[in-house]
């Protein structure tokens, strides 16, 4: 049985040892490698069926952090996502776990381990790595938090992102390519589903939640 794999990463190298670490332990493996969430979407809209799991890194190309996961979990519910970074605090690492990833990689880890880890992420395990303590545990009103934000939809992520960018409606529509009056209801639905007034305090809600850009790749 073929095994499909989404690796979005936008490092030709970190792709490779990822293809060398599955293979090693995935004789029938097939990897589709994305360099942005656009591609990946694209991919997964054809394939979602078909795809047994997404390794994702917190920095890619378009939206950072931990936007990508909310929008794929919520675009993809059955096909279950693993973070793969370089970021390797407990903080990053329990919120990964705590806001939907099947795991959590350090790209630090040798290639024995990463198969391993791979391999267990993929019998159904949640897997972080050992040496994670009880440091930088996770807040019970992130989440709370965590959990309104994925009562949003795909596309409201997409706009709640690019609202913490500090983009206007306008912008929105444009990149979106929806009109403008859609991108105001999508705005609406947001701060109601998160319980606030303003832009600024979803945008300030949102960032608490590393929505936006960590500081490593």
């Amino acid at each position: 049985m073929t095994m499909r794999i989404l690796i979005g990463d936008d490092h030709p190298l970190v792709q490779a040892a990822l293809r060398s670490a599955l293979s090693a332990v995935l004789p029938d493996l097939d990897v589709i490698a994305c360099q942005s969430l656009d591609e990946a979407i694209g991919v997964l809209t054809v394939q979602s069926g078909e795809i047994d799991l997404i390794l994702w890194d917190l920095t890619m190309p378009g939206i950072q952090g931990f936007a990508a996961l909310f929008i794929l979990s919520a675009q993809f519910p059955t096909v279950p996502v693993a973070i793969i970074s370089a970021r390797q605090d407990a903080t990053t690492i329990r919120r990964a776990i705590a806001y939907g990833a099947s795991g959590y990689i350090p790209k630090s880890l040798g290639l024995p381990e990463m198969a391993e880890a791979i391999t267990r992420i993929l019998a159904g395990e949640i897997w972080m790595p050992p040496n994670v303590g009880g440091r930088g545990s996770i807040q019970s009103a992130d989440v709370e938090l965590a959990a309104r934000m994925a009562s949003l939809s795909a596309q409201q992520l997409r706009i709640l992102a690019m609202i913490v960018e500090g983009k206007l409606n306008k912008q929105i529509a444009g990149e979106l390519d929806i009109a403008e009056q859609t991108v105001k209801g999508h705005v609406s639905t947001i701060l109601r589903k998160l319980g606030v007034g303003s832009r600024t305090q979803a945008a300030v809600l949102a960032e608490r939640l590393s929505f936006g850009q960590p500081n490593a790749t």
